[in-house]
Parts: structure tokens; C-alpha cells; sequence
């Protein structure tokens, strides 16, 4: 969990409505940052922390839908809650299925606002978390040697000492040595714990088709 304090970008061409729901918000301890285009928030850059955006479908120039799919092509996955005075069916289902974690309709109910932004502050958590397990387990690999890697991930996928000697040319005893040393540098203790870190950063071979 991370200690930086989650922030709601509220995007809205509507002055009004910015106010309100910026009050709104506050008054319930969220931090919230207001915006009025897709464009001010796009060039707004601090996007990577905890927290989600309250996003009008409807925005001159770029739309919601399009700042969506702009975020999740730059992998900014900031959760996005929707909200539109007249959207349809169709585009709520099309938010959706592209990730979104609610699609409200104007005039919000402050309850069910409330609940959404609850709901994507705490996806937004989770993935930070997850961004930062996997950096960390990045730098534990950074410090491994070619040949502790290459050991490590035949370990991984069930091969046996004997089996990892023959095919990387070494001695059993050096495999030990290597299998050791990496694993003592990753910080775990179990093959178990091998097989997930590994999973996590992808150094397993893809399942095989047959």
C-alpha cells in the first residue's frame, strides 16, 4: 500500500459542476484536482499515483471514451469513473468493457458517487502496490549474474540440478552454487517463491502448445 494520499481528478468543461463536485469531495477528505478538458489533463503529467479520474463523456475537444483509451495506450492505468448527463447504453456498456469502474448519470447521487470513487481509489491501490512489487523484484534481478539467471529459471519450470548441469555444461556442484546465490539475493527460500517472482516477471518459457 502506498503512502501518498490518492488524488480525484475531476474532468468537467462545466465551471459549475467542477465547483460543486470539487466542495463535494472535499468535504468527504478526498484531494481533488480540477480540470476542465481532456487536454489540461493529459498535459497535467502526474498521473501515476493512487487515485482515479471523475470524467465527464462529453468534453470539447478529446471525449472521455478517447481519453480512455489514450491513458490505457500509455499504460496509465488511472481508474476511471464516468459521468454524463445524456449518455446511452451502448457507451456505457462500451465504457465499460474498456475498464471502467462505473458510468454515472447527472444529476449524481452523492451516495452512489461516493461508492464508485471508494471502488476505484481502492483498484487504483492495488495496482500502485502491484507497480511496486514489481519494480522491486526488478532490482533484486538486476543484481543476479547471467548464469544465476539462467540457473534459477530451469529451477522454476521443475528441472532437476543434474538435469540444468547437463544442459548448461557445468557441474552439479556449481549449479548448487549458482542456485544458492540467486536465490539468496531474490530474498526467498522456496522454489514456490521462485515459481511466483518468476511468474510476475515473465522469465517463464509461454505454455507450450502440444
Amino acid at each position: 500500500m502506498t503512502d501518498l494520499q490518492p488524488v480525484v481528478y475531476v474532468v468537467d468543461d462545466e465551471p459549475m459542476v467542477r465547483r460543486y463536485l470539487t466542495t463535494l469531495l472535499e468535504l468527504q477528505a478526498f484531494r481533488v484536482i480540477s480540470l476542465a478538458s481532456a487536454e489540461e489533463l493529459l498535459e497535467h503529467g502526474a498521473l501515476e499515483g493512487p487515485g482515479c479520474l471523475l470524467l465527464d463523456v462529453f468534453l470539447p475537444g478529446l471525449s472521455g471514451l478517447d481519453v480512455q483509451k489514450v491513458l490505457m495506450e500509455t499504460f496509465h492505468h488511472l481508474p476511471v469513473v464516468f459521468m454524463s448527463g445524456q449518455g446511452s447504453i451502448p457507451m456505457s456498456v462500451q465504457a465499460m468493457r474498456a475498464g471502467a469502474v462505473d458510468f454515472l448519470t447527472k444529476p449524481l447521487d452523492t451516495e452512489e458517487l461516493k461508492s464508485a470513487i471508494d471502488r476505484a481509489i481502492t483498484l487504483s491501490e492495488r495496482i500502485c502496490a502491484e507497480r511496486a512489487e514489481h519494480r522491486e523484484l526488478r532490482e533484486r534481478l538486476g543484481r543476479l549474474s547471467q548464469r544465476e539467471i539462467e540457473v534459477l529459471c530451469r529451477v522454476a519450470v521443475g528441472k532437476l540440478n543434474k538435469q540444468i548441469a547437463a544442459e548448461l555444461d557445468i557441474v552439479e556442484k556449481t549449479v548448487k552454487v549458482h542456485r544458492g546465490r540467486g536465490m539468496q539475493k531474490l530474498g526467498i527460500r522456496s522454489v514456490a517463491e521462485l515459481v511466483r517472482l518468476a511468474g510476475i516477471l515473465e522469465l517463464l518459457p509461454p505454455p507450450s502448445s502440444n
